[in-house]
């Protein structure tokens, strides 16, 4: 979707974006060992809350792009709509792993 926002435009600045999808699981990777319970937990910690706090600002991060880019006339609405949409189908896929990585029968 993302290139699909740069290439109807013309304008290659909506794939900034995809550095935050990049960086959005690499705390889990680092701090939580490849699992997504950490996020859900109460547990506390040094590692774990600063792997809590990267996950949440690279989240920020990838709304908060498109709409910087807009403000600053960079992209049309219409790419920034379709970044909207392409971040909401990557939170879909993460929240259907994080179901999936919880349940032991898979």
């Amino acid at each position: 979707m993302l290139a699909q926002a740069c290439a109807i435009y013309n304008n290659w600045w909506p794939m900034l974006s995809a550095l935050m999808y990049v960086l959005v699981p690499m705390p889990c990777l680092f701090f939580g060992g490849g699992s997504t319970q950490f996020l859900t937990s109460r547990d506390g910690g040094g590692w774990i809350d600063a792997a809590k706090f990267l996950t949440g600002a690279s989240a920020v991060g990838s709304l908060a792009i498109p709409i910087i880019l807009r403000h600053a006339h960079m992209i049309e609405t219409g790419a920034m709509f379709i970044e909207f949409t392409s971040f909401f189908i990557f939170v879909c896929t993460v929240m259907c792993f994080h179901r999936a990585s919880l349940e032991d029968d898979w």
